[in-house]
Formats: structure tokens, sequence, C-alpha cells
């Protein structure tokens, strides 16, 4: 299982929230920058031939954003924070539609470790 610790304190607006997830998870150059390509990248996190992210994780696991002062996004920018929690529930959805394990926990933290 891998963890991947995304501070939501470096995301502003959007253009922020693209480039952090783009840089943690090493989005493709052609990377769309919309929650759409945000959601195509993250399905292919156990698909390492797809090419749309560095890191993965084998069939079966899954794995782990670790949201650190989440409470802080949530007030200062409530529909970038739904965005995580909706996009990343599409993702499971989209694989289990496939017969495939869900790929995605969240985890939430008020505060930094």
């Amino acid at each position: 299982m891998k963890i991947v610790k995304i501070n939501t304190d470096d995301i502003i607006d959007w253009d922020s929230f693209h480039d952090l997830f783009s840089k943690k998870f090493g989005f493709p150059k052609f990377y769309g920058k919309n929650m759409n390509a945000w959601i195509d990248c993250m399905t292919s996190l156990d698909s390492p031939d797809d090419g749309m992210t560095s890191i993965h994780t084998s069939k079966g696991e899954t794995i782990i954003i670790e949201l650190e002062n989440v409470s802080s996004l949530a007030t200062r920018n409530r529909e970038i924070y739904d965005a995580i929690i909706e996009s990343s529930a599409f993702v499971n959805y989209r694989k289990i539609e496939l017969g495939e394990p869900a790929v995605l926990t969240l985890s939430f933290h008020k505060t930094r470790t």
C-alpha cells in the first residue's frame, strides 16, 4: 500500500490543485488540468502501461491519498474539497463497473503531522 501526502494548504485555486496533483502523481505533460483528466489519470494508477501516472499500485491494492489540513481546505475552497471526494469516488466506481477493485482511499487529517 502506498501513501501520497497532499498538504492541502498548498491548494489555493484550481491551477494550484492541478499542479500539485500532477507533480505528486507524475501526470503526463498533456494532462488537461480539469477533473475529467484527473479522473482519467487516477483511474490508471494500477495500469502503468497507460503512462498516465508515475506512481502505481498492484491490482487489488489501493493508493492512500493523505489529505493534510483538510479542514482548512473545506473551509477555504469547498468546491475543490468536494471535487476531490466526488472524483475519487467516481474513479473507484469506474473500476468497480469494470469488475476491478477500487484503487483510491482518502485519508483526512485536520493538521499536519
